[in-house]
């Protein structure tokens, strides 16, 4: 009887022993287990951070600026810092895909008119064309937020009439502007767009319907813009953008843009 408690005993103490010993382990096990998640988490959290800053950084790189699409001929295709897509004179080029906020036109030829381009519309996208940018003899200005757009004269030849084309200054809220002369010889109005300090500035080249590179070179001089730029250098079919035609353009602060190339305006 005896044996048998001590034998009871030493049992009992042997199950304790080992209870005990499994507790200290189970517990050093889940404060390690702890100590790894902790560390763990803290390494995620900082490449977390670091993937979400780049990220931002991408989507966010030039939104504090306009980017401007060249399509060809006299095609263009504005982002604003806001996200507001413009579109002038659609005819070249394929990227129509951006939602529009506005559409610009000049005046009624096929080459600067083709709206149905753009098939994709914002709620409350804003069609301007040259029956609304002159209204009564006068060239009109439209505040519309994100843009200011300011018509002005384009025309005095032939096939394009001072009364049914024009030419328009875009100002962003950044102060930044670009002008687009549209097709048009020499305006009386040119020399006054000096006082506008206009940044950049698209004159037309093609010398068939319009000027051609050595007047269009005096224009340049006469408005002064920061960057001068010859689009609608060719009145060829089919011909959206000849470089060869463009590198004739020998106006001040030239710059060359090539059909599908992007600008920022800044």
């Amino acid at each position: 009887m005896k044996r048998k408690l001590v034998l009871s005993m030493a049992m009992l103490a042997v199950l304790l022993f080992t209870g005990c010993a499994g507790g200290n382990d189970a517990d050093s096990h889940m404060e390690g287990t702890q100590q790894m998640e902790s560390s763990a988490s803290e390494t995620l959290g900082v490449d977390s951070d670091d993937t979400e800053s780049a990220q931002n950084e991408l989507e966010t790189d030039g939104a504090d600026r306009a980017v401007l699409l060249y399509q060809g001929q006299a095609s263009l295709r504005i982002v604003t810092a806001e996200g507001k897509v413009i579109y002038v004179d659609p005819y070249a080029g394929d990227d129509y895909e951006l939602s529009a906020d506005l559409i610009l036109v000049t005046h009624p030829h096929y080459d600067h008119n083709m709206v149905d381009k753009v098939q994709n519309r914002n709620p409350g996208c804003e069609i301007i064309t040259q029956d609304e940018a002159i209204q009564n003899g006068e060239h009109q200005i439209f505040d519309l937020g994100y843009v200011t757009v300011e018509a002005v004269e384009a025309g005095y030849n032939s096939l394009h009439d001072v009364s049914d084309c024009v030419g328009y200054i875009l100002t962003f809220s950044d102060g930044k502007s670009v002008y687009v002369t549209g097709d048009t010889s020499t305006t009386e109005q040119m020399p006054l767009l000096a006082e506008k300090n206009i940044d950049y500035a698209f004159f037309c080249c093609d010398g068939i319907y319009n000027m051609g590179l050595d007047e269009a070179a005096e224009c340049a001089e006469l408005v002064g813009a920061k960057h001068n730029i010859p689009y609608h250098v060719t009145a060829k079919e089919g011909v959206v953008f000849d470089r060869e035609l463009a590198e004739q353009f020998e106006a001040p602060d030239r710059m060359i843009v090539e059909a599908g190339e992007e600008i920022v305006i800044e």
